[in-house]
């Protein structure tokens, strides 16, 4: 005869390890254990940032620098999409790649087949569902990343009446009379194929600190400038890795400006001259945070100076 004991370790082993291995099945509780378990692997992965600002998007990430003998500046992490538009992922390196091909494929087909570029709310779209596509079968596994897309979706590039795929003048999928085209898009797609658009987005190991960083900025106001966004994307880097500091990184940025800017609508990287300057700012303002830091703890009274008191 089984004991009571016995038959509780076995209901909370089979909980654990029954609903876990296949990506198809459910726990009781509505859990799909094989996408945490993929939330998991992002958390462990260096800290990506997006930001989007009044004329572009900038794109940054923290490479940790694993072994001495990497060469600096390989091993990319940021990837253009399209011409307007990059992507950059927390989590398993291989699965990015990945992610950035089948990206391509989706971005190259909208070309050929709507005769346009590929906006960044529908690549994200479609990279969701694709995503998405990987949760539903045993066969296969969760994508281990989290992917931030940005973009600029110039409005001379998007498609107008009377060109092939452009659709009717007017009503759904048309033009609307007096409603502004293009812009900056940032977009999160997360290992479960769920993808909203952000003002600014973090992902990654010191995603939590990241996105108190950015909480901060007030971005939703539309008043922060492209050369102000990659200061504040190499500041936010910076003080993400703070904790981890016993480590050192590479710092990896790109940006996309809108046609008047620097980038002329392209997904470029971040001139040397302008990242350097950029990484001095992050640097001056954890410095002046930790001496903030050491103020307050000494104007705090001793532990002897509050018993006398």
């Amino acid at each position: 005869m089984v004991s009571s004991t016995a038959l509780q370790l076995y209901n909370h082993s089979c909980y654990s390890n029954c609903y876990d291995l296949s990506n198809s099945v459910f726990s009781p509780d509505g859990r799909n254990f094989q996408v945490e378990y993929a939330v998991k692997a992002v958390e462990n992965g260096g800290t990506s940032v997006g930001i989007r600002c009044k004329d572009g998007v900038v794109l940054a990430v923290e490479k940790v620098i694993t072994s001495k003998l990497l060469k600096p500046g390989a091993n990319k992490r940021i990837a253009t999409i399209d011409r307007h538009m990059g992507a950059v992922s927390s989590g398993l390196v291989p699965d990015g790649r990945h992610f950035v091909s089948r990206a391509r494929d989706e971005a190259s087909s909208w070309r050929d087949v709507y005769k346009t570029p590929i906006t960044t709310a529908d690549l994200a779209s479609r990279m969701g569902g694709y995503l998405q596509a990987y949760t539903l079968y045993s066969s296969v596994r969760p994508f281990g990343i989290t992917a931030i897309i940005g973009g600029w979706d110039s409005e001379e590039e998007l498609p107008v009446d009377g060109q092939v795929g452009s659709g009717p003048s007017i009503g759904s999928g048309g033009k609307v009379e007096g409603k502004k085209y293009g812009g900056p898009g940032l977009y999160m797609i997360e290992p479960s194929g769920l993808y909203w658009g952000y003002y600014g987005a973090a992902t990654g190991k010191g995603r939590q600190v990241a996105k108190a960083e950015l909480e901060k900025l007030d971005l939703a106001a539309g008043n922060l400038s492209l050369l102000e966004g990659v200061k504040e994307a190499a500041r936010i880097i910076y003080v993400a890795h703070d904790d981890n500091k016993d480590k050192e990184f590479e710092l990896e940025m790109t940006w996309i400006s809108n046609l008047e800017g620097p980038t002329k609508g392209r997904h470029q990287e971040v001139p040397k001259d302008i990242l350097e300057e950029a990484e001095k700012y992050a640097k001056k303002a954890l410095e002046g945070e930790d001496d903030e830091e050491e103020a307050k703890d000494d104007d705090k009274p001793a532990e002897g100076d509050r018993m006398e008191e």
